[in-house]
């Protein structure tokens, strides 16, 4: 299997995608090693009691991704690199913008520059909707760092090696989301849930349904795609109802950087988009080799398709909400 007797390493991997990401590899294949990348020594040894019974192939690398020097000594015999990590909180980005851009940007390019020089096969980076037409420092950073991996693939060269992205938005559940600002309005006796617009909407993905996706890049990239899943859409007033029945709804206003509707695929990305039973691929605009053919399985979308969370095919009921809720 594809992770079978391979070493994989996960930068930012001590937050909530790398240790889903970890504990879902371990369960369902045979690593030779999982390498946690990350600069917070004390997560590390919380993820290190989380984790005890996968001691044996779990291996922690103390470092920060805007360190050249200290990522090609970690990537020295790595198989596949997942880049999770980057600073992703949108106000603190507005507020350190050059260190958004010291660990986003110059950190990808570290990413690149590493796994150009060690060997490494497949390297799959994380990006998110703010990529998409930004209007946030974030997003600004996380679309040059897009460019950056896809660009990545013109200098492989002869080497056995291909970069891709996977996109997806906010996490249910994550820090940063809505569900845990509702969950502690609830909890601390409110009836009345903050949003900042009633007709705001996102898309519905769970860890484990990112982690799949992720796999599935490590499984078919042949360098330059953007994977992107085919996921439902909610409105957050009806997150609202689920979550609290005949709550108040308190309108704060939309805050800066903030969107409406989550997208993934935009008007212009149309004319290098198709659309696959579960997923679509945003396939790189040039080519590099003559593996980058898009896989023809999968049928090309119309001129002017664009994929938001506001006109998506798929909607959650407020049942529906309930339920899923349930699993988190």
């Amino acid at each position: 299997m594809l992770l079978d007797d391979k070493v994989i390493l996960v930068t930012g991997g001590t937050g909530s995608f790398g240790k889903c990401f970890t504990r879902y590899v371990m369960e369902h294949y045979a690593p030779k090693k999982v390498i946690i990348y990350s600069r917070d020594e004390f997560k590390q040894w919380m993820m290190q009691e989380e984790f005890k019974q996968y001691a044996d192939r779990l291996r922690f690398f103390i470092g920060d991704v805007r360190d050249l020097e200290r990522m090609r000594r970690a990537f020295d015999g790595v198989d596949y690199v997942v880049h999770a990590a980057a600073l992703k909180q949108v106000p603190a980005c507005e507020y350190n913008p050059n260190e958004a851009i010291k660990t986003n940007i110059h950190g990808a390019m570290n990413v690149i520059e590493a796994a150009l020089d060690t060997g490494v096969k497949k390297v799959v980076a994380l990006s998110t909707d703010k990529a998409v037409n930004p209007v946030n420092l974030y997003g600004g950073t996380k679309l040059v760092s897009d460019k950056l991996f896809i660009a990545a693939n013109a200098y492989v060269g002869s080497k056995d090696l291909n970069f891709s992205i996977v996109r997806y938005g906010n996490v249910a559940g994550s820090r940063g989301s809505i569900i845990p600002v509702f969950r502690n309005v609830i909890q601390n006796g409110g009836r009345k849930l903050p949003i900042t617009d009633p007709r705001m909407t996102r898309f519905w993905i769970s860890l484990s349904q990112g982690v799949q996706l992720v796999i599935k890049a490590l499984e078919e990239a042949k360098g330059g795609e953007t994977f992107i899943s085919k996921i439902p859409s909610f409105k957050v007033t009806d997150l609202a109802e689920a979550m609290l029945p005949g709550c108040e709804i308190e309108v704060i206003g939309i805050r800066p950087g903030e969107k409406l509707h989550e997208v993934m695929v935009t008007p212009e990305d149309s004319f290098n988009t198709y659309e696959y039973e579960k997923h679509f691929i945003v396939y790189p605009q040039m080519t590099w080799n003559n593996k980058q053919q898009p896989d023809r399985s999968g049928k090309k979308v119309e001129e002017g398709f664009s994929y938001s969370s506001g006109s998506n095919t798929e909607w959650l009921s407020v049942e529906d909400i309930r339920a899923l809720l349930r699993e988190l």
